[in-house]
């Protein structure tokens, strides 16, 4: 399968996924940017349903695309086990560095750790919580990326009876 249309899917997944259960998500349009084993890259665009009165982004829809990036990559690795397991976040830390004045692309690395909790999670009859990491930047003219903001969510993991 080629990996614009792969990505195409997954995006697809994500925002059906979120008018399913998660209206409010699906109300970002949220896009899979990158997703693999290991990392997971969401962009939501600015405009009017996610700009704050500054026209900048608001905090609401940045916390939206936190959870999606963590979000994903831990159902991905759930996906992947093969086993039910259950996925909330417990906590929500943020720090806000820079006001987000375009799209927002928000990126987790945490798909080996995640992989590890969910093993964990399937061979315990406990709830499983670890914290994960979120990067929030912006694109500039040149091309490189710009750090506007970093979340901490703790992910909870149970294995489902």
């Amino acid at each position: 399968m080629s990996l614009p249309f792969e990505r195409l899917k997954q995006t697809f997944g994500m925002r059906l996924f979120g008018w399913l259960k998660i209206p409010l998500l699906a109300s970002v349009r949220p896009s899979v940017v990158e997703l693999t084993e290991t990392r997971c890259v969401v962009r939501i665009p600015l405009r009017r349903w996610t700009k704050n009165h500054l026209g900048s982004m608001y905090f609401g829809a940045l916390a939206i695309g936190a959870d999606c990036a963590g979000g994903l990559l831990a159902m991905d690795q759930i996906k992947r086990s093969g086993q039910p397991v259950s996925l909330v976040f417990k906590t929500f830390q943020a720090t806000f560095l820079k006001r987000p004045e375009s799209d927002v692309y928000f990126i987790c690395e945490e798909g080996a750790a995640i992989r590890d909790q969910v093993r964990r999670t399937l061979a315990s009859e406990e709830r499983i919580t670890e914290p994960m990491h979120i990067q929030a930047s912006v694109k500039l003219p040149d091309g490189t990326f710009e750090l506007v903001a970093e979340f901490t969510l703790e992910l909870s993991l149970k294995r489902k009876a």
